[in-house]
């Protein structure tokens, strides 16, 4: 896993967050989606500084990477208990770059 590989993973899991929150606030029963519309903007939020945190070879790299991956994780659980595609969607790339994270 090479950090640019990582970065990726990430770029591509913030993606997949933004478009989940979105869709979540347009559900019918959004107070059911709270919780994952909250995960899901933090999650896209955290992605985002980790991948400019890795562009710039910080030194707290592993820092960053090990919250990363424990948010990425807690995302993929929550969007995993809804059967909307988006959330599928998403808790695919919330693991994706969990491992990612935890492979660099």
């Amino acid at each position: 896993m090479t950090p640019q590989d990582c970065i990726d993973a990430l770029d591509h899991c913030a993606s997949a967050c933004t478009r989940c929150y979105s869709a979540c606030i347009a559900e019918r029963h959004i107070d059911e989606m709270e919780k994952c519309i909250r995960l899901d903007m933090d999650c896209a939020s955290l992605c985002r500084l980790t991948s400019e945190a890795l562009a710039r070879d910080t030194q707290f790299m592993r820092d960053f990477c090990d919250l990363c991956a424990r948010l990425c994780d807690t995302c993929a659980d929550e969007c995993a208990r809804h059967p909307a595609q988006h959330c599928q969607d998403c808790s695919d790339a919330c693991r994706r770059c969990a491992e990612a994270c935890r492979a660099l």
